[in-house]
Parts: C-alpha cells; sequence; structure tokens
C-alpha cells in the first residue's frame, strides 16, 4: 500500500455493481442509525459499552470505504456536477432542516451555522473536503503518514468547526488509507483463518467494552471516539493525547479490517439495501430528533436500562431498514440528487479530462471493471470474487 495505481485515462470501461461494497455500506449503515440512537442513554453503563464499540469504528469504517470509492476522482465536469447534487445540495438541506427543527424544540443555534455543521450534515461535509484533495493525497510520496501525522497534531490546536475540520483531520488516515486500497486486500481478508480471526477480535473487543464501560468511562470520556475535541478539552496533555490517539487510530483500523473481512462477499437483500445508503443516512437524524423533542422517548424509556437498550437498538434497525427502501427512495433521489444538468455544462465539452466514465461521488458500489494483470491467470479477473 505505498502508492496509488495510476487513474485509466485512455481506456473508455464499463461499470458494473460491485456486491461487497453495497454490503459494506449496509452493515455499517446499521451501526450508524444503532450509535445514535444509544447517545443519549450512555448515562447507563449497558448503552455506553455497546456505544463505546460502535463508535471505535464504524465511522473510520465508512470513511475508509468513501476513500476507497474515491479513487477515480479527477475533478472532470461530471464528477464536480455530482459533488454539488449528492453533497452541497443535500448538505444544506439536511443542516438547514436540524438546525430549524432544534431551533424551534431547543432555541439554539440562535443563529444559522450552516457552515458549521451541528451533527450529520459533517459526514457530506468531510466528503466534500476529502474528495477535492485527492489529488493532493495521490501526488504525495507518503500520503498515508502525512495523513497520520495531520491526525496526531489536529488534537493540539484549537480548530474553528467550519466544514468539521477538527473531524475531517483527525479521521483522514482512513480516507488515505482507503485510496490506497485495492480489490485484492479486501480479497485477502475474506481468507477462512482471517474472518475466524476478525470474529474472535469484534467479539472478544465487544465483550471488554461491556465488562468495561464504566471504568472506561471515568478515564477516556466517550468524546475521544468523535474525533473532533482538542487534547486538553479531553483532559490529556499534548504526550498523552497524541498517544491515545494514535492508539485509537491502531484499534479503528483493527476493527475495520475485522468488520470488512466479515462482510459478506455475494448479492443478497443487503446488497439492494446497501445501495441506498445515502437516504438512511441523511433522515435518520430528523427520526432521531422528532421522537426525543417531541415525545422526549429516551428520557421515558431510561428508566427501564438495559430493556429500554436493547427495545432502542431494535427499533433502530426496523428504522434503518425501513430508509433503504425503494419508496423512500423514490420519493427523496430528486430531492437529495438532482440531477441540475441545467447548471452545469454538458460533460462533452471537458477538454481536460478523459471522457471516461468516472464513478460517482457517494459511488453506490460502482466499480470498473479491470482486466487481469498479466501476473495473474486468465481465469481469475481481478476481484471477481467481490460481485
Amino acid at each position: 500500500m505505498s502508492r496509488l495505481d495510476p487513474l485509466p485515462v485512455s481506456t473508455k470501461a464499463p461499470q458494473e455493481r460491485v456486491a461487497y461494497l453495497d454490503n459494506a455500506r449496509y452493515w455499517v449503515m446499521l451501526l450508524v442509525v444503532i450509535g445514535h440512537s444509544l447517545t443519549e442513554l450512555v448515562v447507563m453503563d449497558s448503552a455506553r459499552g455497546v456505544y463505546t464499540w460502535v463508535y471505535a469504528f464504524h465511522m473510520p469504517f465508512f470513511v475508509l470505504i468513501s476513500g476507497y470509492t474515491a479513487r477515480h476522482y479527477v475533478g472532470d465536469f461530471r464528477q464536480i456536477r455530482r459533488i454539488v447534487s449528492t453533497l452541497i445540495v443535500p448538505y444544506l438541506i439536511v443542516e438547514t432542516g436540524l438546525q430549524l427543527i432544534t431551533r424551534h424544540y431547543d432555541g439554539e443555534p440562535e443563529h444559522f451555522m450552516i457552515l458549521s455543521p451541528q451533527w450529520l450534515g459533517w459526514f457530506l461535509a468531510a466528503l466534500f473536503i476529502w474528495r477535492l484533495t485527492t489529488p493532493i493525497w495521490r501526488a504525495l510520496k507518503y500520503p498515508i503518514t502525512t495523513a497520520i501525522v495531520i491526525s496526531l497534531l489536529a488534537g493540539l490546536i484549537e480548530i474553528p468547526n467550519v466544514l468539521a475540520l477538527p473531524k475531517v483531520l483527525g479521521l483522514l488516515p482512513f480516507y488515505v488509507i482507503g485510496l490506497h486500497f485495492e480489490r485484492d486486500t479486501f480479497m485477502r481478508l475474506g481468507a477462512t483463518r482471517t474472518r475466524i480471526a476478525s470474529a474472535l477480535l469484534l467479539g472478544g473487543t465487544f465483550v471488554l467494552c461491556q465488562l468495561f464501560a464504566q471504568s472506561w468511562a471515568e478515564r477516556w470520556p466517550t468524546t475521544w471516539l468523535l474525533w473532533k475535541a482538542r487534547y486538553d478539552e479531553l483532559g490529556a496533555g499534548p504526550v498523552e493525547g497524541i498517544a491515545i490517539r494514535a492508539l485509537l487510530l491502531v484499534i479503528a483500523f483493527a476493527l475495520t479490517l475485522a468488520a470488512l473481512s466479515l462482510v459478506p462477499r455475494g448479492r443478497s437483500w443487503t446488497t439492494t439495501l446497501g445501495g441506498r445508503t445515502f437516504y438512511c443516512y441523511l433522515l435518520h437524524g430528523f427520526v432521531i430528533i422528532w421522537l426525543d423533542r417531541h415525545f422526549r422517548l429516551w428520557d421515558r424509556i431510561e428508566p427501564y436500562g438495559a430493556t429500554a437498550v436493547l427495545g432502542c437498538i431494535v427499533v433502530a434497525l426496523v428504522v434503518a431498514n425501513l430508509l433503504m427502501t425503494r419508496p423512500v427512495a423514490t420519493v427523496f433521489r430528486p430531492v437529495f440528487e438532482p440531477r441540475l444538468s441545467w447548471m452545469f455544462r454538458d460533460p462533452r465539452e471537458d477538454t481536460y479530462h478523459s471522457q471516461d466514465a468516472h464513478p460517482d461521488v457517494w459511488d453506490r458500489g460502482l466499480e470498473r471493471m479491470t482486466p487481469p494483470r498479466v501476473d495473474r491467470p486468465a481465469d481469475r479477473p481481478l476481484g471477481h470474487g467481490l460481485r
């Protein structure tokens, strides 16, 4: 993983759906919704244990996948239009909507802070920044090392929350590592021994998070797992802060690889739903805030302890799956993915880039079909097991 393969610029290649990527998106989206649904219950050890385990790797997982699917970004007309239609427009809609709701119920924020995402919008802002900086990470000689150093040093200084910049820098290594992934990497993670070790690692860390939820919270608050606070805000000095974040990077990467190892390779119902995680991500926050502010749901269920946590997880799974169904995608696609053809020039007028069809910004599992390398048997095309 020392360098990126050069971009294909001369051969127009067809695209295919890769079931593995959609499956990965499906399972990590379940973790996203579960994690957000437990936020108000972390005062309880049972909820904090699950929350800690989920937040230890679920966003690094998502960011790494996003980096992998950004490998073909070159900034052509079509890709720029997709950035606007699937990142900027949804960001403005979601961030404005969420701030309107919280202002209605809580009176905050007093003034709109559209460029300072309060919750879900941070990931869209991060994707926007990461995508635009992709050429830099392709040009650097040591991009992964550079990204890790930036992440470790970011916690030392005050960084304004403009476009979620603290989290953008904190999680940057996973995006850059994703850029360096190849299909062969995912294939090797699917080996039987690796999958057994991965299951033991994920299961073992889940148990540890449950057993030590209280003691860990007293020493290391879960805010560490949000990748945005300064070290001194978390009660750590510069050296200790760097050491803790470095450890979290290692843990998150190990758990991410383990989760990637266990993702199914074949097509199934999760593949279909996984192609619609975009809508689930953008909409589930509105459901959670409405249930919390309008019905005070989490205040009502908190006295039920572990039963409330289990019920919350089950409901989160149901809501997540419903938001990934076809009717939801049909209704919200024109809103969150406007074509905007009236706003941009015809991609065929782009004389600065190849006319190849590059994957979309969110990249719903689209991958290039590439011919086998000369050092591989001709009957085993690259990535055949990921389809």
